[in-house]
């Protein structure tokens, strides 16, 4: 008879994986299989009909009245991207970002890794109709799903080499948070906008005047949140904006507000928001055309992209940074190990679904679905080719340098 510890054996095994690095990765692939799983069923209309309920919240004339996909991507998302405001404010102030001669390679390899799967894309889909719009799609990266595969090689990556991912990963966010700012944005009311920048005000004379008390910045930081949502400017931006103006250091106080936050969030933001987010948007209908539709040229514009376009514009920023002598080559890597990586940053994922979102998302678009189709079997190629490609670049045994510490 097996005794109580042995029973539990595998539940340990499974806790153990979903709080690793591979965890959160693991979780959103069995979420979007699920959505597309339920979506070629004939539990599809229930999926459907789930995410097309309207939800009302209202307080005196404010009244937010928006379909459940809509909260989930207006909404959770805001949470999600006030997280990445957090860790871009923390990479700036002490992080990966604040040695600007370190960062000099991962930010260009970030640059050329944006560039060019657009490029490939719009040559890819020229003559589609409407099909321009999504040029932003393949130009996006998935840290938490790049960082997971990263982790299945274990102690045998150079820290270097991680560096280099989360350096590039955190730069691609920031300009994905600007693409969705300047190009899809529509719509503007000037009066909510002004609101939202008066919201914005109060919490930079907060942080300025060394105010600690947290509820003070999310109250005013869903003021904002709202205001934004209203103006028609994408109110995820509303979580970045809110992210940068938590303060780093507060007097008196020896922890960093700032990293608090994010360890309070990490789980929420891991588990619950981007796990639901994926579940929400991954799921398409293939219906009778079955896979021939990844013939269709957007969904091949997207994988092509994420799988070609960028590592292409990795590796060749890369080569020109390095050419030209603006940077060096990070210690211990060597051009397999950034090819490898270059193939990890084709797993668009999250933040490609976010923007094809946004890119087609609206009511009666013939190219929606399309896009999810695309990535992902870009970032699938992408993960299962890198992780490949590191597998036989890096060095058998495990990697370690003397007075090196362990990366988070």
């Amino acid at each position: 008879m097996n005794s109580p510890n042995q029973s539990l054996g595998p539940l340990k095994q499974i806790k153990a994986v979903l709080h690793s690095e591979v965890g959160p990765g693991i979780l959103l692939v069995i979420m979007a299989v699920l959505a597309m799983t339920i979506m070629n069923s004939p539990l599809a209309s229930y999926y459907e009909d789930i995410f097309r309920t309207k939800v009302v919240f209202g307080v005196g004339p404010i009244v937010i009245d928006k379909p459940f996909l809509l909260w989930v991507n207006d909404g959770l998302m805001a949470i999600f991207f006030f997280l990445i405001g957090l860790e871009i404010k923390r990479e700036l102030m002490v992080g990966h970002l604040s040695d600007i001669r370190q960062a000099l390679l991962p930010l260009g390899a970030a640059v050329g890794g944006m560039a060019a799967p657009a490029i490939v894309y719009l040559i890819v889909t020229q003559g589609v109709e409407g099909a321009a719009h999504g040029w932003a799609i393949p130009a996006a990266t998935d840290i938490a799903f790049a960082i997971g595969v990263l982790a299945l090689l274990g102690p045998r990556v150079p820290v270097p080499l991680k560096v280099f991912l989360l350096t590039l990963a955190v730069a691609d966010d920031l300009g994905a948070i600007v693409i969705i700012a300047l190009f899809y944005t529509e719509h503007l009311s000037i009066g909510s906008l002004a609101i939202a920048f008066a919201a914005l005000g109060v919490l930079i004379l907060m942080n300025y005047s060394n105010v600690g008390n947290k509820s003070a910045y999310l109250f005013v930081g869903f003021i904002m949140w709202v205001a934004v949502l209203k103006s028609g400017v994408h109110a995820t931006l509303a979580g970045v904006a809110l992210g940068f103006c938590i303060p780093y250091t507060l007097p008196k106080q020896e922890s960093s507000p700032v990293v608090r936050l994010e360890h309070e969030l990490h789980g929420f933001s891991s588990y619950i928001v981007l796990p639901l987010f994926a579940f929400a948007n991954a799921g398409v209908a293939i219906g009778e055309q079955g896979l021939a539709i990844l013939g269709h040229q957007v969904p091949m514009g997207i994988a092509a992209g994420l799988f070609l376009g960028k590592p292409i514009g990795v590796m060749l920023f890369c080569f020109l940074i390095l050419k030209l002598g603006i940077a060096q080559m990070p210690r211990h890597v060597n051009w397999g190990q950034l090819f490898g990586v270059s193939l990890l940053c084709g797993i668009g994922f999250t933040m490609s679904l976010f923007i094809g979102s946004l890119a087609f998302g609206g009511m009666g678009n013939p190219l929606a679905g399309l896009d999810r189709l695309g990535i992902l079997t870009g970032s699938i190629l992408s993960a299962i080719v890198g992780f490949i490609v590191l597998k036989r670049a890096l060095p058998e045994r495990s990697f370690c340098v003397l007075g090196a510490k362990p990366l988070h």
